[in-house]
């Protein structure tokens, strides 16, 4: 959460800087070209990937032998990112070309992306070494410094607005050049926690490489069907970055905005139920226990449900509002709230998607298999194509957000069928019945919300900060309130569990 939170504040600080105009939208294609290689390559693919392995290397040999193992796979991130970056940075122009041709249409627009890039593509490097360490961590069990460590990524670009920005003409350099700058270093400050963490538990890094390593074998050859099984959310971003290109100053950054903000709850609800599951379920499978493995996923993807359901519903419902009070200030216009908003509105049926994705896969991989998920991948980002090309000449760029989300749906509704017969089932009896009544409890929830909505935004026109503030959270309460009284009405069991874990998490 205070890393989402802070993300949030980071894209405040962005759009009261910089617009929704053409510094924004060069940074934002720009980070998109190493964020696509980070999150194909590093962060889901090879925490997926690492995870069971060294989970059940430090189960059957102890601790040394995972640290070994930990030593070869970092050596061998740094070799295979460091040959990437280097061929970014070389090919960066026609890379850049390649997603953002229209740019070229804007004088020195292109030119800024391309300069963007360069600086920036070192962050590859950064955080697949990141991540590394995040594996490790959880599976032993460590779960608060690797949650956290992307604050440090958010903390340096916040920093980096305030402190390089108004020195970056004295260079020569565009002001959101310093935001570059920032990544670089936000990145090394993701090492620079976790491995303060690795080093109390004992681990010494050390360069070390053996490629003969039956670990490194089994995740090498994981990450690679891995990369296919993972792609889904991330081609179908930088498909949507390439398609809003063209069209017009400030739909990359509408976009952009709108998806964070949809992906604040699926990183914080559902990229924690999933990061907690997996070391579980990794254990569970490596023992042959399927029963377990399957109450286990059924669990997590019923707190998914309980949780991203209502989320969905009240993202859609408080769009604008919610968009104005986060960004409407300094050169983020109207305009771009009311662009930004309906932009969300699209993105967001797809957090039950991109949740239930994030469980599913890594099982998965816990159960030994990455070539399914890789297919059903391959016909997801296939569907968003065809999706958002259709769409994107019928509703312009809401559509490449409405695509998104009809594709992120059909991926996860894929994998749960065909992870069924592999679990012996999915409890369906229970999901089934979790899915009504949450669905219930979240319409009657949505309309709370639109009346409340309608009768503060008539007691107050035109509010300013402090009165849109407070309305939008007395709207957040009406919803809550209204989705407890629906959820104990309807005697949803897993709402109480959720809402349990929850409190007792927050009072310690």
């Amino acid at each position: 959460m205070t890393s989402r939170v802070l993300g949030l504040v980071r894209d405040q600080v962005l759009a009261f800087m910089f617009g929704a105009g053409n510094a924004t939208d060069a940074f934002y294609v720009a980070l998109r070209v190493p964020n696509l290689a980070r999150d194909l390559f590093a962060e889901g693919t090879m925490s997926a990937a690492f995870i069971p392995t060294f989970t059940r290397r430090l189960t059957e040999e102890g601790r040394d032998a995972a640290w070994q193992l930990g030593r070869y796979l970092i050596t061998a991130l740094i070799v295979i990112t460091g040959v990437l970056v280097m061929a970014g940075i070389l090919f960066a122009e026609p890379l850049t070309r390649l997603f953002a041709r229209d740019f070229a249409n804007v004088p020195g627009k292109l030119e800024l992306t391309i300069s963007l890039t360069r600086v920036m593509l070192p962050f590859l490097m950064l955080v697949a070494v990141a991540v590394a360490c995040m594996g490790m961590l959880n599976s032993l069990r460590r779960f608060f410094v690797p949650a956290l460590s992307p604050a440090m990524f958010n903390v340096s670009l916040i920093a980096s607005a305030f402190l390089l920005v108004p020195v970056m003409p004295r260079f020569n350099l565009e002001p959101i050049m310093a935001i570059a700058f920032g990544v670089v270093v936000g990145g090394l400050g993701q090492i620079a926690l976790q491995y303060w963490a690795l080093h109390r538990e004992g681990f010494r890094y050390r360069p070390a490489l053996d490629l003969a390593d039956r670990g490194v074998r089994t995740i090498l050859g994981l990450m690679g069907p891995g990369t296919v099984a993972g792609a889904a959310v991330q081609v179908n971003v930088l498909v949507n970055t390439f398609l809003a290109t063209s069209q017009g100053t400030g739909a990359v950054t509408w976009l952009t905005f709108g998806f964070r903000l949809m992906y604040l709850p699926v990183g914080v609800l559902g990229v924690s139920i999933a990061t907690a599951a997996l070391p579980v379920l990794s254990r569970q499978a490596a023992r042959a226990e399927t029963a377990a493995l399957r109450r286990t996923v059924s669990q997590g993807l019923r707190l998914m449900l309980v949780l991203t359901i209502p989320a969905t519903v009240g993202l859609i419902v408080l769009a604008e509002p919610i968009v104005r009070l986060i960004f409407e200030r300094g050169e983020f216009t109207p305009l771009d709230t009311r662009a930004t908003a309906v932009a969300l509105a699209c993105y967001a049926p797809g957090i039950v998607g991109y949740s239930t994705v994030r469980l599913a896969v890594p099982t998965f991989y816990a159960l030994g298999t990455s070539l399914t998920p890789a297919y059903v991948s391959v016909g997801s980002i296939a569907l968003n194509i065809v999706l958002n090309l259709t769409l994107v000449r019928i509703l312009g760029y809401q559509g490449l957000a409405l695509g998104t989300s009809i594709a992120a749906v059909a991926n996860a509704t894929v994998l749960l069928v065909l992870l069924r017969p592999r679990l012996g089932g999915l409890d369906g009896a229970a999901l089934a019945t979790c899915l009504a009544k949450i669905a219930v409890a979240a319409a009657v929830m949505g309309f709370a919300l639109w009346t409340a909505h309608i009768w503060l935004t008539a007691l107050w026109p035109d509010p300013g900060f402090v009165r849109l503030a407070v309305m939008v959270g007395l709207e957040i309460a009406v919803g809550v309130a209204v989705l407890a009284g629906m959820a104990g009405l309807l005697r949803l069991a897993e709402f109480k569990t959720a809402a349990t874990l929850i409190v007792r998490r927050l009072r310690h």
